[in-house]
């Protein structure tokens, strides 16, 4: 049996190793197999074992398995047992993912229930994974201010979470660039992490996916649309005076302050919430009738957000959409209800959307539009001036928002437009929206592109269906609906794996008398290529005493000559063995990801400094370039091999002696087909006297002459056109 479901992607190929090895054993010893796993598949249909029989016959079935992005279905697995038929009493092996059955949702022992029935068939063996190699489920983030506010979840269980562990956190945009990266970090003894992600506006309007790095499964990977990136928002137009005049308009100015985080789309009321926005935005010139507030009114209350701005109409004839009753007429310098001075900002409250932001000294409102004292005037104020009175109010109407802010949108009555909290202000607000509101809820929205289990953004599967807006949001990963982005046209929804998993705890209780095994740790020792070799020197041994007795090789003979002969070849073969066999794990290892390499000296001290300064050499280098290496790796110049490393750091040291001749031609050889070496003299202040050092370590290799940097060298161009490179000596 095997969990196929998103987190066995976590490790694949270790899965996919275990259950070959398992077919190689059953294979053997001549025992027919059955194959089930418990995710539902791709096309739809429900679990379902295989028929019994020869291992090879399940071998195809085995190589073609994949992860599927959505949970495994135990309790369907269960009831497919039933019809399988046994003759005699089986040994089970269970290929987990390591996590028991609240990792799909539901309640119950979905986990406990297939091992009792499993173990009913015979034996029973369940392999999992280590504590700390079990998947980690990313969460979609929430907005908060000008952040996404972004958790992760590892299984629950005392030895899951006994230990502090990290994660890295990684923002990509929709053609791959990494945006953002940030760090998680799960305390001993917690199951959740939980981090801020800040990004530049124009990065955040780029945003289409967060992963968390090494994972490669779909639970690591949340996909974005635009309830997370850049919002419309629409200006209802006022007249040609916007276009032939636009100092005067305050349509300019908010044009101005909303591009830089929104789309900015000008046009009719009634064009506008048909065009699916998130925000509406109505300046005093803009003064909507009863059936304009009226479809505004349904708007807000299915989720949408007005931002109304105040002035001369708004105060000589207020209708009912606003948040709070306002006084006829206004307040301004020299009126009846004046002041002696302009009046500036007071600090946000904290319950306001704004609080934190800076209030700038120069900000002033000398001119507004006055609210009606009421019990819930207090609670509906989001800002005030230093007199108390309110500058911005607001209030909820159904599931949206109405927002007045008493003051004009341009300069007539404030500076407040001219200033960049008016940009914060606005980009609170625009956050604060819901997103894109007003989708038909009888449209249907097809599959685009969708997840694979190992979380890789592809065509659709087959079995994929469209889904109705209107049940989007309810929507739970699964073979008719994989996570993904679904919509219409240019319009994308994404569908993630993680709202669909409540909870995940790691298997730690097992039926009475199951075995538990973990994955990688190997019972068996594959003796092939040690018998091979040892037939191969036998046949060698053969063929040399056989020519040696005919007389054709000028070999004494004697009762020992082939013994020892055969002894000699085997003790040379064995080692040789040993010493490829090693080479090729290093060589595997360093060739899968690129490492940067410095040499191993004959001081731990230097070593770990020159481990820690490589380690954070690379960190900058994935975090600045497009190159991601891996940790750095220490390098025997005579034992390894250094083809596979672009760069070779070098400290000196007193107690370093010049290379052999064999090190020698290797080093040569790596120089020679590209390999870069910087040499650390690790001099400074003459405490080391490394130059001395560098010409005894060098003195074979076949180094270039040093010659000054010409004009046009490469330097020259890329690093801000210097034109010249001091060092320690000027002129060197």
């Amino acid at each position: 049996m095997v969990d196929d479901g998103w987190a066995a992607a976590r490790d694949w190929p270790a899965r996919r190793r275990a259950l070959m090895e398992q077919l190689e054993r059953a294979e053997r010893d001549h025992r027919p197999v059955a194959l089930i796993t418990t995710a539902p598949g791709a096309d739809g249909e429900p679990v379902a074992p295989t028929t019994l029989g020869p291992a090879a016959q399940a071998r195809p079935l085995a190589r073609a398995l994949a992860p599927k992005p959505w949970p495994t279905d135990r309790r369907a697995a269960l009831a497919a047992l039933d019809g399988l038929e046994l003759d005699a009493p089986a040994h089970v092996v269970w290929l987990s993912d390591g996590l028991d059955d609240r990792v799909s949702g539901r309640t119950g022992g979905a986990f406990t229930a297939l091992a009792e029935g499993l173990r009913r068939l015979g034996s029973l063996e369940v392999v999992v994974d280590g504590p700390g190699r079990l998947p980690v489920l990313l969460r979609p983030p929430a907005r908060e201010g000008g952040e996404l506010a972004v958790s992760a979840r590892r299984p629950a269980g005392a030895a899951a979470t006994a230990n502090e562990a990290s994660v890295w956190l990684r923002a990509t945009a929709a053609d791959g660039r990494m945006l953002g990266r940030e760090r998680l970090v799960f305390a001993a003894g917690e199951a959740t992490a939980s981090a801020r992600l800040a990004l530049p506006p124009r990065l955040a309007n780029d945003l289409a996916g967060l992963t968390i790095e090494g994972q490669e499964t779909a639970g690591a990977v949340t996909l974005i649309d635009d309830r997370w990136r850049r919002r419309p928002v629409g200006l209802v137009a006022t007249g040609p005076l916007d276009r032939v005049q636009p100092l005067l308009s305050e349509l300019h100015y908010l044009e101005r302050a909303l591009s830089p985080f929104s789309e900015v789309r000008r046009g009719a009321i009634g064009e506008l919430i048909g065009g699916r926005i998130a925000v509406l935005v109505l300046a005093d010139a803009t003064q909507p009738d009863p059936t304009q507030r009226r479809r505004i009114v349904r708007w807000m209350e299915d989720g949408g957000t007005v931002l109304r701005f105040a002035g001369p109409n708004l105060a000589e004839a207020a209708d009912e959409l606003t948040p709070v009753t306002l006084r006829r007429g206004g307040r301004a310098l020299g009126g009846s209800m004046s002041w002696s001075r302009p009046q500036r900002l007071a600090p946000f409250p904290r319950t306001s959307p704004f609080y934190g932001l800076e209030v700038p000294d120069e900000v002033t409102v000398h001119r507004q539009v006055l609210a009606e004292p009421s019990l819930e005037l207090a609670e509906r104020t989001w800002a005030r001036l230093t007199d108390g009175t309110p500058l911005v109010t607001a209030a909820r109407r159904g599931d949206g928002w109405l927002v007045l802010v008493h003051a004009t949108a341009n300069t007539a009555w404030s500076n407040l437009s001219i200033s960049g909290l008016f940009v914060d202000m606005l980009r609170r607000v625009v956050w604060l929206s819901q997103g894109v509101s007003g989708d038909d809820p009888d449209a249907v929205l097809a599959p685009i592109e969708t997840l694979d289990g190992f979380g890789r953004l592809g065509a659709p599967p087959l079995a994929a269906a469209p889904l109705p807006a209107r049940a989007f949001d309810a929507a739970r990963a699964g073979p008719a609906s994989p996570p993904g982005f679904y919509g219409r046209g240019l319009e994308r929804r994404a569908l993630n794996l993680s709202p669909g998993i409540e909870a995940m705890a790691a298997i730690e209780a097992l039926p009475d008398g199951a075995v538990r095994g973990i994955y990688e740790a190997r019972d068996e020792t594959l003796l092939m290529p040690w018998l091979i070799a040892a037939a191969l020197m036998l046949l060698l041994a053969d063929s040399v005493i056989s020519l040696a007795l005919r007389g054709l090789l000028p070999v004494p003979t004697g009762r020992g000559t082939a013994a020892a002969g055969i002894a000699a070849a085997l003790a040379l073969a064995a080692p040789a063995a040993l010493a490829q066999g090693t080479d090729d794990a290093a060589i595997a290892r360093a060739t899968l990801r690129t490492h940067l390499a410095y040499v191993i000296t004959d001081q731990p001290a230097v070593d770990r400094i020159s481990k820690a300064g490589l380690y954070g050499l690379s960190l900058i280098l994935d975090q600045r370039t497009a190159v991601e290496p891996a940790e750095p790796l220490g390098v025997d110049l005579a034992a390894d091999e250094l083809s596979v490393f672009p760069l070779l750091y070098w400290p000196i040291t007193r107690q370093q002696r010049p290379p052999a001749p064999h090190v020698v031609r290797k080093l040569n050889a790596y120089l020679a087909n590209g390999g870069t070496i910087l040499f650390d003299t690790r001099d400074q202040g003459g405490t080391v006297g490394g130059d001395t050092l560098l010409r005894q370590l060098a003195h074979d290799l076949n180094l270039p002459p040093l010659v000054p940097v010409p004009p046009d060298h490469v330097l020259t161009k890329a690093f801000y056109l210097m034109q010249e490179f001091p060092g320690r000596w000027a002129g060197g």
